[in-house]
Order: structure tokens, then sequence, then C-alpha cells
């Protein structure tokens, strides 16, 4: 049984008596269409092992199952686990992991069952841990292909606007600095059970064979960032002086931005991803 439409989730919910958790933000796809083209456009083949997290009864994971030669599918929620096993027992080529996504070993599966190779992400995010999922698994350097993710409207607009922008930020740049983002879907409201109070959108995140900019210190660029939009109003030169993260006098950094080619006033929502970088390579040489 498909489980793309309300009339077959409803059954399984009500089969299992399952009661939606607010604390994991669930919100199951009821959308046929949505459902396919979300796996259409991660592009996934008979070739691919594929990480879904936050599978829920299962109603993409069934999609996944039928296109990929295998699946893992991690749940956060024992409550979905006998669900899981039965809506997906005539699939012999997935295995459902239940654990928080941000205690698993992705590197150590993907080695495990890709022999190391690139692996696809596939996701319906719970809205309120959406950033340190995607962060996670581009900091860890685990071995990724791409990343297709539903995600609250505004941070997936968020993910891929340039300077200058009211939403342009740290997510913004270290999306960026990863991969290649592109919104392929927008979903209303009316595509789930329960209904969530905001649009949705699927973004794919295609990771970068190799990084568009040339950083010697990825960390203290990353530190450089937050430090530059933590305190959006301040200029640059404010912001960086504020931070507890960076270990420069006010001079240092003043005669950085300098360096720069930037004026004083300058504040860090201004400034491009190629210019971050240049900016920490320049503190980086600074003795």
């Amino acid at each position: 049984m498909y489980l793309s439409n309300p009339t077959n989730t409803l059954a399984v919910i009500n089969k299992h008596e399952f009661v939606f958790q607010k604390k994991y933000g669930q919100n199951f796809l009821i959308d046929e269409g949505i459902v396919e083209k979300i796996v259409r456009e991660a592009g996934v083949t008979k070739e691919d092992f594929v990480l879904e997290i936050g599978p829920g009864i299962g109603t993409m994971t069934q999609l996944l199952c039928e296109q990929a030669r295998e699946v893992a599918a991690v749940e956060i929620d024992t409550k979905l686990i006998p669900i899981l096993s039965e809506t997906l027992e005539n699939y012999d080529n997935v295995t459902i992991i239940n654990e928080d996504i941000l205690k698993v070993d992705i590197a150590k599966l993907a080695q495990e069952k890709n022999d190391g190779r690139p692996i696809k992400v596939v996701a319906n995010l719970p809205y309120y841990i959406t950033t340190p999922i995607i962060m996670g698994l581009f900091e860890s350097h685990v071995p990724i292909d791409s990343i297709t993710v539903m995600v609250q409207k505004e941070v997936a607009d968020r993910m891929q606007v340039g300077p200058g922008t009211k939403d342009y930020g740290a997510l913004s740049l270290a999306v960026q600095y990863y991969s290649k983002p592109q919104v392929v879907i927008n979903v209303p409201p009316e595509c789930f059970i329960p209904r969530p109070n905001v649009g949705s959108a699927v973004i794919r995140l295609e990771k970068h064979a190799t990084c568009p900019v040339e950083v010697e210190d990825e960390r203290l660029m990353f530190k450089i960032i937050r430090a530059s939009f933590n305190q959006r109003r301040k200029t640059l030169s404010n912001g960086l002086n504020n931070s507890p993260e960076i270990n420069f006098s006010k001079e240092q950094i003043n005669a950085a931005i300098e360096e720069l080619g930037r004026g004083a006033s300058i504040r860090g929502e201004a400034l491009t991803l190629e210019e971050f970088a240049k900016l920490s390579n320049i503190f980086s040489n600074i003795k």
C-alpha cells in the first residue's frame, strides 16, 4: 500500500493509534506528486545508497527503495519503528535505524554500505533542527553527493541568497561554501498532515567537487562569518572586535579590513563569500 495520499496515511495512523509529537516537528507528506518529484529531483538511481532522515511512516521511503540500490532510514521516534517495519516489509533493501541523526556516524555508514563513495541524502526535516543537521553533514566532511531536503520556505530562501539582502547570513555563506543550492519545489501547507503554519520548499544542495574559494583556515573563516552576523547592525569592525571567538586587536582588525579594500564602515552583510575567504586568509597571515 502506497502511503502518499491522505486516506492511506490516516489508515496507518489510526491503525497504530499514532500521536504526533510536537517535539519532533512531525508533519507527514500526503501529496503523491510532491513525493515523486522530491525523489526525481534527488536524482536517485539504482547505483545509489540513500540516507533518509526522518522517514515518518515511510511515505517517501517506499519510493526511495524502488529507485535506489539501498536505503538507510534514520528515525528518532521509537513509536514509528513498528509502523516502518510494517509499511516497508516488502522491501529488502532498507535498513531502519532508530537514532538521533546528529549521533549517527554517517561516515562509517557510508563506508559500510557504499564503500566510502559519496551518498545521497534525502529528508523531510523538522524545521527546528534544519540548520544543525545540514551543517553537521557538511562540516563532518562525510562523503556526500547531494542533499535534497524539505525545509521551511524562508530557510530555503536564506540558503540561496547573496550579499545585501535581508535573508543573507551565516547559513547562506556556509551552504554556498560547501554546495550549489537550488530550490526545486515550493510546497503549500495542505500537502501535510498535520498542516504546518508556514510554507515549505524542497532545496537541493549539490556538493561542490572543490570549494569555490581557497581558504587557509576554514574554522577561522566561519568564526569571522558568525561574528559578522551576530550583530547585524554593527559595522564589520565592531562585530569582529566584540566577538569572543576573534582573538585579534582592534588595530589588527581594522588593518585587515583595509587590506581587503573595504572602508571602516562596511557591514558583514555586504561581503561576498570570496571576500570572507580573503579576509580570513589575511588574518591567518598575521604574525
